[in-house]
């Protein structure tokens, strides 16, 4: 469960206001919807796209938020029309559940009153099937008591979707950046008529479902002795004003390869309504070690805590010469890019070497190289105006260099923040899709989906599969054992 809850208001009379505001939301949404699918052309068109996904994001966020009945429960309390069955022509895999032969009570022999079915859809890579699952009612001859299988446990109680589905729409949206209406068209291509609110209630309750899981990894990053961190602006709804606000996801990264560290690698992401300090500050409360990070004021408090040791960003100073050659040719950005480029080449030596061995290839190779761009770039500085895109290059790189020395004597560290960057990635291509959170509860859905696949992806670990697993596990799985669940674990049984 989402901890989106502890911020409810106590008041029966706002928890109730909130929930109307919210479905008045998503009712005109649906209204303006149907006005722009009867005008499909040109801006309107975009608009619609738009709409689709505003929409896609307020009911995920509702069912993300662990308060009331389900939005299945209450389409059937407001008498809307109950499920379609599931398509005559998907092919159908039978499990027959039997109570056994006698009866547990008496010992009598059971004879077979009637039968109960449960059809669950199910995707395995590249079709649909449907799991009928059939339990026999049987009668003792005897005693006459009644025996029957119990069913099997779901990964949404009174759902019907498979493991496998699931996990399939969770990859699809934050992995192949597919917003939910579009995985609705693509199914009923297929003939299956899954519509948009009901994956959005899928996706909302499996983040929920494996939000221990999500937890238990960032308790594996948060034991490093080095992380990288980095944000991303994500726009969310603001409450009542049918405007947005800017909020921020957040990677934190143990990548322990470089240096042949034995530590799994993962990545853990965490959603906040803002980018206050407050925000790192109460992620990282428990770290204590390294940090890569950019020049970003707000970790300033974690530095003054004294658990948390800066590692500045090579990439970040590189960045912006090449950005001042680009635009203008300049040959001391030219030349800043080349002293930076032959950082990197002693890097190159460096990786997949342990810690020792790279500290001692750094202070031989690049120690000089780093204290000779601090020197020249100094020099460089009174030969231009101040007030240049190139001044202020400078002026950055002298700020952070000293904040990046570190890297030079201890070899668990890197030269830049690239690892935390490439974590950041794949949010920025996949908000161009589903353009915002739908609230807060929203935004902590898509973050725990991030840390489950990109933590998966980044052990070569098909997404897909593991949580295909992990859904189909998890229900009746022991807190205590967790780990077990871990897609490295998986890496090793599977």
């Amino acid at each position: 469960m989402t901890d989106a809850v502890d911020n409810l208001p106590d008041n029966v009379a706002e928890l109730r206001a909130m929930v109307r505001y919210r479905d008045l939301l998503i009712e005109k949404l649906k209204h303006q919807l149907a006005g722009l699918r009867r005008h499909r052309f040109g801006s309107s068109s975009e608009a619609l796209d738009q709409l689709e996904m505003t929409l896609e994001e307020v009911e995920i966020a509702a069912a993300a938020e662990p308060v009331g009945p389900s939005s299945a429960d209450l389409a059937l309390a407001k008498g809307q029309p109950k499920r379609r069955p599931l398509p005559d022509h998907l092919p159908r895999n039978e499990l027959m559940l039997s109570p056994g032969e006698a009866c547990s009570r008496c010992g009598g022999r059971l004879k077979t009153l009637d039968e109960d079915v449960t059809e669950e859809l199910e995707y395995v890579p590249g079709r649909f099937v449907v799991n009928r699952v059939v339990r026999p009612r049987m009668a003792c001859a005897c005693c006459e008591a009644v025996h029957q299988a119990p069913l099997p446990s779901r990964p949404i109680e009174r759902g019907r979707p498979g493991p496998g589905l699931l996990a399939h729409v969770l990859v699809s949206k934050y992995a192949d950046h597919l917003p939910l209406y579009r995985q609705s068209a693509i199914y009923g291509r297929e003939g299956v008529d899954l519509e948009r609110s009901t994956l959005s209630d899928w996706v909302g309750r499996s983040t929920a479902l494996l939000e221990p899981l999500a937890d238990a990894i960032g308790r594996h990053v948060l034991r490093a002795k080095a992380i990288f961190a980095d944000d991303t602006p994500v726009s969310m709804l603001s409450p009542g004003s049918g405007k947005t606000k800017t909020a921020r996801l957040w990677a934190y990264v143990r990548d322990e390869r470089p240096w042949v560290g034995s530590a799994p690698p993962a990545a853990w992401y965490r959603f906040s309504i803002d980018r206050r300090a407050a925000r790192p500050l109460d992620h990282l409360g428990s770290f204590e070690g390294w940090m890569h990070a950019d020049g970003y004021a707000g970790f300033e408090d974690l530095y003054r805590t004294g658990r948390v040791r800066e590692v500045a960003c090579m990439a970040h100073i590189r960045r912006k010469f090449f950005d001042v050659h680009a635009a203008q040719g300049s040959a001391i950005a030219a030349e800043a890019l080349q002293r930076i480029a032959a950082l990197y080449a002693v890097e190159q030596e460096a990786r997949g070497q342990p810690p020792d061995r790279r500290a001692a290839i750094r202070r031989a190779n690049a120690a000089a190289l780093f204290d000779d761009l601090g020197t020249w770039l100094k020099a460089q500085l009174p030969k231009i105006s101040g007030k240049s895109p190139l001044a202020a290059a400078i002026r950055y790189a002298l700020a952070r260099l000293p904040r990046l020395r570190a890297y030079l004597e201890n070899g668990i560290l890197e030269i830049d923040n690239n690892t935390a960057e490439r974590a950041i990635r794949g949010v920025a291509v996949g908000r161009k899709n589903w353009l915002f959170a739908g609230s807060e509860g929203g935004g902590k859905a898509a973050a725990i989906a991030y840390t489950l696949i990109e933590t998966a992806k980044l052990n070569g670990i098909d997404p897909q599969a593991w949580l295909t697993d992990v859904i189909g596990r998890i229900a009746d799985h022991k807190i205590t054992r967790l780990d077990e669940l871990l897609p490295w674990t998986y890496a090793q049984h599977g």
